[in-house]
């Protein structure tokens, strides 16, 4: 094997094939987890900065409502008619802002996976934070929809590359007894960002300067730029390197990983493993044309329990259930959606629905219990829409039935 200088050792000892978990292997583990808030910090300040009044001043160039009706409450039917059919970004503004994030990181996901094998996952995480911040750029400098919607499509990019290769990342270099506690904690970690993201915008949200959006949008380069410096710091996986046949920088990736000597024999034994389980995948994914291994994915029956399309079918499902449950309808448009109510108010909801989302229990582990807790999550959230559809206000659902929604989202058990 190229990258020689490695002797591998192997061991029918399942029990001693990694080494024991180090308060090292948990920092690495839990700084790779920052791209969680990364990503949910994006997510999270999009809807509260629509609803800002100074933002859409500028974006609609429509006046005050306290200057064209001074001396009214902020809670008058006029103001709130104002609000409805002038004071407003309009509804397909709204969503190509919102959405085109979306088209953005669709692209970079795709191709992340294939980067990721050519240039490393490290180098691939680090080119995604640079793109996200020249679309940050754009969307900080922006005073229009054009610059907005192409500083956002940018982002977008970039957010594809980072969400889907720091979850890669984590899961290559984090220890075996605790790989899907670390990898929930990615999520966790998304949950934080919303929160912060909602704290920034509600503590600008009364300014009427560029500052009251350019805030809390320019504080989204410090994620990027704290996650790639720490990134370039931290070793490559070291299932890379084997993929490139590298044995000798695979050792030195999963000692420093794992806290141990290169000559430990939990290095090798480990290390033995890695290479054992991709030759493996060599021998069962199709090694010819690039088409062909993307096609491998949704290869055999779906009634077969074991082949890959009945896995891949049910993973594509499972994501996009979850999504299509409106969790991201509450965190980015519910606010400006809320034209009813004063923009403080909503901005409020917001905040104490993301810290509920925030402070929710961990998902279940076992087989058993995973299944009961998606059932019951499904069951919970059919409640909590059927509330919100019968209320009177449905721009406007009432606090407890939108935590009712996040709650049994949160609850939802990771593939």
């Amino acid at each position: 094997m190229p990258g020689g200088g490695v002797t591998l050792t192997g061991t029918h000892d399942l029990n001693r094939v990694e080494a024991p978990v180090t308060v090292r292997a948990y920092l690495i583990v839990a700084f790779a987890a920052f791209g969680g808030i990364f990503f949910g910090y994006d997510t999270g300040w999009m809807g509260g900065v629509l609803n800002m009044d100074y933002f859409i001043k500028q974006y609609t160039g429509a006046e005050y409502p306290d200057v064209v009706y001074p001396g009214l409450d902020s809670t008058s039917q006029t103001i709130k008619d104002y609000r409805n059919s002038t004071f407003v970004v309009v509804p397909w503004q709204q969503s190509l802002v919102t959405s085109i994030l979306s088209a953005g990181t669709f692209f970079g996901a795709i191709m992340a996976g294939d980067i990721a094998d050519f240039i490393g996952r490290r180098f691939t995480i680090i080119m995604g934070c640079g793109i996200f911040i020249v679309g940050g750029i754009l969307e900080t400098a922006s005073t229009g929809l054009g610059v907005m919607v192409a500083g956002r499509l940018i982002a977008g990019f970039g957010v594809g590359f980072i969400s889907s290769i720091v979850i890669l990342y984590m899961s290559e270099i984090a220890p075996k007894k605790v790989r899907g506690a670390v990898v929930a904690g990615y999520q966790f970690c998304i949950t934080i960002g919303i929160l912060l993201a909602n704290c920034v915008v509600y503590a600008t949200q009364n300014r009427r300067d560029t500052g009251s959006y350019r805030i809390p949008i320019a504080v989204q380069f410090l994620w990027a730029i704290i996650l790639a410096i720490g990134l370039a710091l931290l070793p490559e996986s070291p299932r890379y390197w084997v993929k490139k046949g590298k044995l000798d920088k695979a050792a030195a990736a999963l000692g420093r990983v794992r806290g141990q000597p290169l000559d430990s024999e939990y290095i090798q034994d480990e290390l033995a493993e890695i290479l054992a389980n991709h030759e493996y995948e060599m021998s069962v994914v199709p090694q010819g044309s690039y088409l062909g291994s993307w096609m491998a994915c949704f290869k055999g029956k779906l009634s077969q329990p074991s082949s890959n399309a009945r896995r891949t079918t049910i993973g594509i499902f499972m994501q996009a259930m979850q999504q299509l449950t409106g969790i991201n309808f509450i965190f980015t448009s519910a606010q400006s959606s809320s034209s009813n109510s004063a923009p403080s108010a909503t901005l409020s909801s917001s905040l104490s629905s993301q810290l509920l989302s925030t402070c929710c229990p961990p998902r279940p582990r076992s087989s058993w219990s995973r299944r009961l807790a998606d059932a019951l999550s499904w069951f919970l959230e059919l409640l909590a829409w059927s509330s919100c559809s019968s209320s009177s206000e449905l721009s406007e659902p009432p606090l407890v039935e939108t935590l009712l929604t996040i709650l049994p989202t949160r609850m939802l058990p990771e593939p």
